[in-house]
């Protein structure tokens, strides 16, 4: 195939892999930012308001120019995919690394969680999450996003990186798994999902609806928004609404019954 035969970015690809051309791997950075927006938008759903955006798109960045720097095309895998890996990856363990969550945000998470048990063992029922707030004295919001923060400490906790490697890059980034489930971890898991199924038919037609175009559908927050014209903090307060509703399946079933 001829020079002139090529598109421009098969050019800048044969430049870049050829020569590492300064000017053919800024074009495929630029080619590739908004893969880099997608994980920041979808990672920074669920972090604290002090943790900053820009931080993480550096973060997203340099795993984007490491993907750049180790894709090998004569692998079977397509560099959108690659670059998925490491962008998520170098976020991930970035945050890792910084402590996303400050103790205190650590501690708030811990003692509301301690209130929230508290609250319903009076009751003898889940608590809403305006009783919650009364019986803390923190705002409805502030219980949705602390409860949210520890949801996705949660998260990220399980999302482990493996050690890189170079000859065997395509393995890299997933949930190290010390151990096979049993067969009773696998019906709990099954019973799980059923129950999860259930429960979001519980949730009102937005929450529903947000939580499939985010989980399934793999949108942004933002696009959601635009769907439903709606600002991208409404979708972010609906999104943590729906998560606190399904806190008692997403949380201590998962992480205490050693499923996952």
């Amino acid at each position: 195939m001829s020079k002139q035969d090529l598109t421009e970015e098969e050019a800048c690809w044969e430049l870049w892999l050829k020569d590492r051309d300064s000017d053919a791997g800024d074009m495929l950075v630029r080619k590739y930012t908004p893969l880099v927006n997608y994980h920041v938008q979808r990672i920074s759903s669920g972090l604290p308001r002090n943790v900053s955006r820009d931080d993480i798109m550096s973060l997203g960045l340099q795993g984007l120019f490491d993907a750049l720097t180790k894709f090998d095309p004569k692998r079977d895998l397509k560099f959108d995919t690659y670059a998925s890996f490491r962008i998520r990856g170098s976020i991930i363990d970035g945050l890792r690394r910084e402590d996303w969550l400050p103790r205190s945000s650590r501690e708030r998470t811990k003692k509301l969680e301690e209130e929230i048990n508290k609250l319903e063992q009076t009751l003898l029922r889940h608590a809403t999450p305006e009783e919650i707030a009364e019986h803390v004295g923190m705002t409805v919001d502030d219980v949705y996003q602390t409860v949210h923060e520890q949801y996705f400490s949660n998260v990220l906790s399980m999302d482990e990186r493996m050690h890189d490697d170079e000859e065997d890059g395509h393995k890299s980034f997933l949930i190290k798994d010390e151990n096979e489930r049993t067969p009773e971890q696998q019906m709990m898991m099954g019973e799980l999902v059923g129950e999860l199924s259930e429960k979001i038919k519980t949730l009102n037609e937005n929450e529903q609806l947000v939580l499939n175009l985010f989980y399934t559908d793999e949108m942004t927050l933002t696009e959601i928004g635009e769907i439903l014209e709606l600002s991208t903090s409404r979708i972010s307060q609906i999104h943590s609404k729906a998560l606190f509703k399904l806190r008692k399946l997403l949380l201590p079933e998962i992480v205490d019954g050693g499923i996952l």
